[in-house]
């Protein structure tokens, strides 16, 4: 990998990602965004050797510079943190940067920048409603609520209350007094950085700003640049922008001509990302349901991590025949939600997929697996109103019917539908207006306060 040799000149700013696409990637619009042709900042990214693979082969061709370190350490006590701290620091000693931008989840990282005297940003990949969430859920232990209880956040929208399924998710909650593990990994930050815009997110910004009393700057949402540029109603090529992880069965061309046979808003798209899943006993109520349905829809099945095959529903496809479709492996998400065949998404909620179905005005039938998908859900029903929960409120059991049931609610109503539309329109004249000024307030401030 080459690596860039120009040294900083007082004003390149650092961008350190952590390991996985639903961060290298977000990490990669935001030095794109922030190297702008009309500004004067530049960025070099710090990739660790582990997400090269995954690194799109347009970056080179676009404003941000790339430097290589060691693979990165899965957690603070990888035997490989310290050859990887070693050649942070070196990188830092001969480029000196304005900043660092760093992903909170290698937040340990910031006592290096600390040692030359380089304030560190805190970079969340995920929504501002989610931290929020965690940060008042852990501020009125709300861990320790009973089963049936509903309790209010102040300074939330009162929509967004938390009840005990919230805290307490389907796979083994936290335990009262549990602090979100973000916490410790921001302190001594300058500011905060979301993933995220006004748009979607501006009471829960706000709150985090009070709240923890730093700057709070909302850069996104940090989708490719063709999400913001293309025609409304023309495809979005994925494979143009991002490389494929994994085979697939289906090539693009098979995609699109599924689904130009498909009804204008009749397709369900079900994905669940590629790091969560339903558990065994959950799959098969799954493919149940959607063999009891009568919408057309895709299924993205993911192969396990060594590419062997968790799960696979044989028998649907003879079932279901050309209404649906189901694909092992890499699925081109952006493509799907961007044909206007689609009219749902049955997503775990990861942040990604949350915010691309927002944009493209897909309407969610949320199903959160844990984490931050938990509040994003909440987000997407109660406070966005653009989708549904596929399972029945307050139940932990995964039901064939309940989910069905959730199928057709989403499919059928009118009115999300429309929601999810203006939502779109918000975002019909490009990037988020006020992201593109947020970025303008992050330069403003590290440049005075540097």
């Amino acid at each position: 990998m080459a690596t860039s040799t120009s040294s900083g000149d007082g004003s390149e700013i650092f961008v350190l990602p952590s390991i996985g696409s639903g961060h290298l990637f977000p990490s990669i619009e935001l030095c794109h965004l922030i190297s702008s042709p009309n500004c004067t900042t530049t960025t070099l990214l710090l990739l660790p050797s582990n997400l090269l693979p995954s690194l799109p082969p347009s970056f080179r061709h676009r404003t941000a510079a790339l430097s290589s370190l060691p693979a990165s350490p899965h957690h603070h006590q990888d035997p490989a943190r310290d050859q990887f701290a070693s050649d942070l620091e070196t990188h830092i000693s001969t480029r000196r940067p304005l900043c660092a931008v760093v992903d909170f989840k290698v937040g340990w990282t910031k006592h290096i920048f600390w040692k030359f005297r380089v304030p560190v940003v805190s970079f969340f990949t995920f929504g501002a409603s989610a931290a929020a969430m965690e940060w008042g859920a852990w501020k009125s232990d709300a861990h320790s609520m009973n089963p049936g209880e509903a309790r209010p956040i102040a300074g939330l929208p009162p929509e967004m209350r938390l009840n005990y399924l919230d805290v307490q998710s389907r796979r083994g909650g936290p335990k009262p007094g549990y602090q979100p593990p973000w916490v410790p990994m921001i302190e001594g930050s300058v500011g905060l950085m979301f993933n995220t815009c006004d748009d979607l997110e501006r009471p829960f910004l706000d709150y985090l700003s009070d709240q923890i009393g730093l700057p709070v700057w909302a850069v996104g949402p940090l989708l490719p640049e063709l999400c913001w540029t293309s025609r409304p109603g023309s495809l979005i090529l994925e494979r143009q922008i991002r490389p494929p992880k994994r085979e697939s069965n289906y090539t693009d061309d098979e995609l699109i001509q599924w689904l130009d046979s498909k009804p204008r808003g009749s397709v369900l798209y079900v994905s669940f990302g590629t790091e969560t899943c339903p558990t065994p006993d959950e799959y098969p109520e799954l493919a149940g349901a959607l063999e009891d349905s009568t919408h057309p829809f895709i299924w993205v099945i993911q192969h396990g991590p060594g590419g062997e095959e968790s799960y696979f529903p044989h028998g649907l496809a003879s079932k279901v025949g050309d209404r649906g479709l189901i694909i092992r492996g890499w699925a081109p998400q952006l493509l799907i939600l961007s044909h206007p065949a689609a009219g749902g998404f049955l997503s775990h909620g990861g942040w990604n997929s949350t915010a691309e179905a927002a944009v493209l005005g897909v309407p969610v039938l949320a199903w959160p697996v844990r984490g931050d998908q938990i509040f994003n859900a909440k987000l997407v029903v109660k406070h966005l109103q653009i989708g549904a929960m596929a399972l029945r409120e307050g139940s932990v059991e995964v039901a064939r019917k309940d989910i069905a049931e959730g199928i057709e609610r989403l499919m059928c109503d009118r009115e999300v539908h429309r929601r999810a539309k203006a939502v779109r329109a918000r975002f019909g004249s490009g990037f988020p207006a006020s992201s593109a000024a947020a970025l303008d307030a992050f330069r403003e401030f590290i440049h005075q306060n540097a």
